[in-house]
């Protein structure tokens, strides 16, 4: 399909084609329906979501997210893991709202949280991520805690500098867009939440080994670079500068479609890493190489799961989900200028 103009400027835009290219098998949670009901009465009475702010929460379907993300996880596990996507969810969506200020007082109250199990708090932020990481820490293994508390920390300190670039109009230069896009993603802290959905504690010589590192960086970059295509559109339309279609367009000079079609050309490089370093994982020997397996079908689950999520969810194609995913042509909503 040829993009569509009206005077100069595209109307449509095509998506790569991701679920025909990527390998893997979708899987879903058995239990996703037992801890839906649950999961939602926890964003009211706990952490206080308005009834217009549940509604913005089951619009974006976290809990089938999460059963895609961790789809071997038992029902408690599974609806610790529903609730941190909620969380992580609702963290990116204040990260949209917030100035500089407000965004590290609500790191530091995380920090918090972190170190002082006993904390008291009547903030429903705060409230939230204690909730979540109270039930976390009861079970998860202690690499799998550190790591996890690591790639949160990542995650704050990378939108943290991007909510200061946003209120600077500053655009990154792609290198530096690649590096602090892998940590604004979150993907490190739901990777340590596939040990946790597993019951597993991966040793130091696994997590630090070279082929699992570098499976992990592109299993990353797959979920980070679909999901700069996907929510580009909603992203443009408020001016938002974070997203990789729109470093392309910027720094390279690329139109629209030019842009897109390079981005969804880096997911498929992104995806030959993962499974060539995959071809050169060593063995540990019993029961780590067992585990191991369960880490790497992990990381696959994420990446096929977020492409299905991104079209069942209301999140970035709100009603039009399910058409968009049959022809993968995407209407633009009113543009607004990069800077």
């Amino acid at each position: 399909m040829a993009t569509e103009f009206v005077s100069g400027s595209p109307l449509t835009f095509l998506l790569p084609d991701f679920l025909t290219i990527c390998p893997y098998p979708l899987r879903l949670n058995p239990y996703l329906d037992d801890i839906l009901h649950d999961s939602d009465k926890w964003l009211v009475e706990v952490c206080g979501l308005s009834e217009d702010s549940l509604e913005r929460s089951k619009a974006a379907k976290s809990a089938l997210l999460s059963a895609t993300y961790y789809p071997d996880a038992d029902a408690p596990r599974l609806r610790v893991c529903a609730d941190w996507i909620a969380l992580l969810f609702n963290v990116d969506d204040w990260f949209d709202e917030y100035d500089l200020g407000d965004a590290r007082a609500l790191w530091q109250t995380c920090l918090d949280v972190f170190r002082d199990p006993n904390l008291r708090t009547e903030k429903h932020s705060v409230l939230m991520v204690k909730s979540f990481f109270d039930r976390f820490r009861q079970t998860a293994g202690p690499g799998c805690t550190e790591r996890f508390i690591h790639g949160f920390y990542l995650f704050f300190a990378a939108s943290e500098r991007e909510v200061e670039r946003r209120s600077k109009g500053h655009i990154a230069d792609l290198e530096s867009y690649i590096a602090y896009r892998r940590d604004t993603s979150a993907c490190k802290p739901c990777f340590a939440m596939i040990e946790y959905a597993a019951g597993i504690d991966l040793p130091d010589e696994v997590v630090s080994h070279p082929a699992i590192m570098a499976m992990e960086e592109a299993a990353n970059d797959m979920i980070s670079w679909s999901n700069d295509i996907y929510s580009y559109n909603k992203e443009q339309a408020r001016g938002d500068i974070h997203n990789l279609v729109m470093i392309l367009m910027y720094k390279q000079g690329l139109d629209l479609q030019g842009a897109v079609d390079e981005a969804g050309a880096y997911w498929e490089a992104a995806l030959q890493r993962f499974e060539d370093n995959f071809t050169i994982l060593p063995t540990w020997g019993s029961p780590v190489d067992q585990n191991v397996a369960i880490y790497v079908q992990g990381l696959r689950d994420t990446v096929i799961g977020s492409l299905h999520w991104s079209f069942d969810a209301e999140r970035y194609f709100g009603k039009q989900g399910q058409q968009i995913k049959k022809d993968r042509i995407v209407r633009l909503l009113p543009m607004k200028s990069l800077l």
